[in-house]
């Protein structure tokens, strides 16, 4: 079922680098399936004809020479005014007909993120690409709760509040990672809904599966440490503790034994990692009270957001 013509406004955004083969696809099916939307493109500094295959289709094209989906879509993200914000990756492997049910649920529902995953079965990316997303995605669960089953797509609905909320800090592609934690930190309405995958246009996909697996590893350990402080601390605290134990316990019951310290370095090396776990708690205890203040000043935005809508 379509918007109504008295809905909100509609962006779609396409980040594109090097989408030449299969970008006029998407333009054409999002201008099919959204007739009022805005399609905007933004060329990440591509070396192929991406731009001019942009505004042959009827697309408005924007340019960002920092490279990284990140640093594109956060440019779309500062600069576009709209209602409604759809972000789609421009390789046509996800299915643009799917965008009129998808916002006009989040209209209906009052959502402020729907992630259209991937549908089981259905999967057309690499082994390794599969077996890391189910892999981050049961790590993201463990740490922020069991709430997606894909936490990468790149097919995601968005209301205005959480754009003007969203501190977006990533670069690349750990940016989906990034946007899921935002919307659980906050706690803010979402949903995720099964739609089809294809076939990426114009070959495999640019992820590298190691590289990029590896960074998006690192902004998750990052991301868990900042919104989790107190756990990530503790836990080092423990370990460190336990390391410390192993260290001079022999050594107290030497003392005890003999009245003596033989072992001096180890004395000295079972000290230092007791005030390294008593340090590693402290700043668990400060960081976690910093968080809270973090995500007060997020949820004031997003209040602030959602005061300028009414």
């Amino acid at each position: 079922m379509p918007i109504k013509q008295s809905t909100p406004k509609i962006a779609v955004l396409l980040p594109a680098y090097n989408e030449e083969e299969g970008l006029a696809h998407v333009i054409e099916g999002f201008r099919k399936s959204l007739p009022r939307a805005r399609i905007i493109v933004c060329d990440n500094n591509s070396t192929d004809k991406t731009s001019e295959v942009a505004q042959k289709a009827g697309a408005e094209l924007w340019h960002q020479a920092l490279p990284g989906k990140g640093n594109a879509v956060r440019r779309m993200f500062r600069e576009i005014d709209a209602d409604i914000y759809i972000m789609c990756d421009a390789d046509g492997s996800y299915d643009a007909s799917a965008a009129p049910s998808l916002t006009q649920k989040l209209h209906d529902e009052k959502l402020d993120m729907i992630v259209a995953a991937r549908a089981s079965g259905n999967e057309k990316y690499r082994p390794g690409h599969a077996f890391g997303n189910r892999v981050f995605t049961w790590a993201m669960g463990a740490a922020f709760g069991r709430h997606f089953t894909d936490i990468f797509s790149g097919y995601r609905i968005f209301s205005r509040r959480f754009v003007r909320s969203f501190p977006m800090m990533s670069d690349k592609f750990e940016i989906e990672a990034e946007m899921t934690i935002h919307c659980l930190e906050l706690r803010l309405p979402f949903a995720e809904v099964q739609v089809p995958f294809f076939e990426r246009v114009g070959g495999e996909s640019k992820l590298s599966t190691f590289g990029d697996g590896a960074r998006i590893a690192w902004l998750m350990g990052k991301l868990y440490r900042d919104q989790q402080p107190m756990r990530f601390f503790l836990f080092g605290a423990i370990a460190i503790g336990l390391i410390s134990l192993a260290v001079g316990l022999p050594v107290v019951f030497e003392f005890f034994e003999t009245g003596l310290v033989e072992r001096f370095p180890s004395a000295i090396l079972a000290a230092v990692l007791a005030l390294g776990a008593a340090l590693s708690l402290t700043c668990g205890i400060i960081l976690d009270t910093v968080k809270r203040l973090r995500i007060q000043q997020k949820m004031q935005a997003y209040l602030s957001a959602f005061t300028a809508e009414r």
